[in-house]
């Protein structure tokens, strides 16, 4: 069950960094965050208001999903859109009944639970139900009805009961999937499988504009307010319903239950708690923040635990299969320190060096350490969005990493592995996406001197974000090279789909060798396997 902890928010690194203010005054704009639910704007824009739904309307445009399961429940969701390019999804302003249902068979003749909620303009007529009370290790379908629109069946998936014995668990994991640079193939592929679970691990949708031509997609049919930047509420809106149009999409969230998280994009490039890339403000850039977490919980099925207080969120959460494994899902960006040298690759240096810095902060910090410690699962996961292991390259003889990733935060990275290893975690991996490529690497708390290896990283490439990539290209080669703990590197498009078992953990690499279009197939390209109570990793 996920911890009802709250975060320590009194604990605020230094965000001087890109904008030039002093940290007593940086410390005051943090609590600006407390008071933004009721500034004008977060609520999105109240003057589309076309009638209400009537008969014959289609109003589940964007499909049905499923996700956060625990072994009594789990969370249907939908979003109600009569035009879903149209800005409000063509909804108005009135509310609409929403009647929901969950069976034990496909044909839904066995329901095991029912109820009716409402759906609101204020939640952009978004549904989350949070259904308890079922069986554990069960698999359910569920639909919803509305203003006599049916929806289609979702199938989803409870989790086992608490260290109930479990033997097997197939799940996938994916990140970064910018709708203009290709096709979402990936997804019907993974829905193939139909796996337990699915981990969304950020990069859900871009905020960037996209070309009038719709890129890839070769397309115009898109919301106006794609073709500039996204910074209002309802501007994040009309991306997740663009996005939630892909047929691929919809079909993997009605296939298989979903836990995910946001990294960047879902709100602006690399920002950093309160810093955003472009030196916006603070006080806009913590609406704006508001605005597009707002938006990602509207559109992701997660309780309403994870339902943000205006630009604060308890994003980090945790779930247990069984006696199998343990996810810990964490939050990289909303407690982060700034990005250290300018958010340059660069050398590592005293600034990455310094323990006053953190990618997680310090009461996450706390609440992962502990739950490790007390974990007791056969495996034992940190499923979040940079990569912890340093990737690095050399440039002109200087060994550069990324800024944005664990490498920028050496003493964070130290404290946590370290403190995996003193508590004796067993089987710790990482599974994270954010770098468009696969790489697999040994899980160390340095780099740059000899330390013992407590762990394994699977970093998933993007479903298309990079466009179609290469299965070698200069960045992998130039990786490998400078980093001789990566043990496998890739630069297509795709997922991992994951077989885990007690003695065994089995990672296949899927990629694509184009996604210039809807139809385009993916095939193993590696096979990578982690035994039971070893750090090590075979890769055929």
């Amino acid at each position: 069950m996920p911890s009802t902890e709250l975060p320590d928010i009194s604990v605020g690194p230094d965000k001087t960094l890109r904008i030039g203010m002093t940290r007593r005054r940086f410390l005051t704009w943090t609590g600006v965050a407390a008071g933004l639910a009721v500034v004008p704007g977060l609520l999105g824009d109240a003057t589309a208001a076309p009638g209400p739904p009537r008969a014959g309307d289609r109003l589940f445009t964007l499909g049905v999903a499923s996700g956060d399961p625990v072994a009594d429940g789990v969370v249907l969701w939908t979003r109600l859109a009569r035009s879903p390019l149209e800005r409000g999804g063509g909804m108005g302003m009135a509310p609409i009944g929403v009647d929901w249902e969950i069976a034990t068979d496909e044909a839904m003749r066995r329901v095991a639970r029912r109820g009716r909620v409402v759906a609101t303009a204020e939640s952009g007529h978004s549904v989350h139900v949070d259904v308890r009370g079922l069986d554990a290790a069960r698999e359910y379908f569920f639909r919803f009805r509305a203003a006599g629109d049916i929806s289609e069946v979702g199938r989803t998936r409870t989790a086992p009961a608490g260290r109930s014995s479990v033997n097997a668990l197939t799940f996938a994991f994916a990140s970064c999937q910018s709708w203009a640079d290709g096709h979402y193939g990936a997804y019907a592929d993974m829905a193939s499988h139909a796996p337990d679970v699915v981990f969304h691990l950020g990069d859900y949708i871009y905020e960037k504009p996209i070309p009038g031509n719709g890129g890839r997609r070769a397309t115009s049919a898109m919301p106006a307010s794609a073709l500039r930047e996204c910074m209002t509420l309802d501007d994040y809106r009309d991306r997740y319903a663009l996005y939630k149009l892909d047929p691929h999409l919809r079909l993997i969230h009605r296939t298989s239950p979903f836990i995910t998280v946001f990294d960047d994009h879902e709100v602006d490039n690399n920002w950093a708690a309160s810093i955003p890339e472009d030196g916006m403000p603070v006080p806009a850039f913590l609406l704006r923040r508001a605005q597009g977490l707002r938006a990602w919980w509207e559109n992701t099925p997660v309780r309403a635990a994870q339902h943000p207080r205006g630009a604060d969120i308890r994003a980090y959460r945790r779930f247990g299969f069984g006696n199998l494994v343990e996810f810990n899902v964490l939050d990289t960006r909303t407690f982060r320190s700034d990005q250290a040298n300018g958010d340059n690759d660069t050398a590592q240096n005293a600034v990455t060096a310094d323990p006053r810095r953190t990618i997680v902060g310090a009461a996450q910090e706390r609440w992962l350490l502990d739950g490790l410690a007390r974990s007791g699962h056969r495996w034992n996961v940190m499923a979040h969005q940079t990569t912890i292991a340093d990737l690095a390259r050399v440039d002109n003889g200087v060994r550069e990493v990324s800024m944005d990733g664990w490498s920028g935060y050496e003493a964070s990275r130290a404290r946590i592995l370290d403190g995996a290893q003193e508590r004796g975690v067993r089987n710790l991996v990482s599974i994270v996406g954010d770098i468009h490529r696969n790489v697999v690497s040994e899980l160390r708390s340095t780099y740059t001197r000899e330390s013992p290896t407590v762990g394994v990283e699977l970093a998933g490439t993007s479903i298309s974000s990079g466009g179609d990539g290469q299965d070698s290209d200069t960045s992998d080669r130039a990786l490998k090279t400078a980093s001789p703990h990566i043990r496998f590197g890739n630069a297509q498009r795709g997922y991992v789909l994951n077989r885990l078992r007690r003695d065994r953990w089995e990672a296949e690499f899927r990629v694509a060798d184009s996604i210039a279009t809807p139809s385009a197939r993916l095939h193993r390209r590696a096979l990578v396997t982690i035994p039971d109570s070893s750090p090590a990793v075979d890769v055929v």
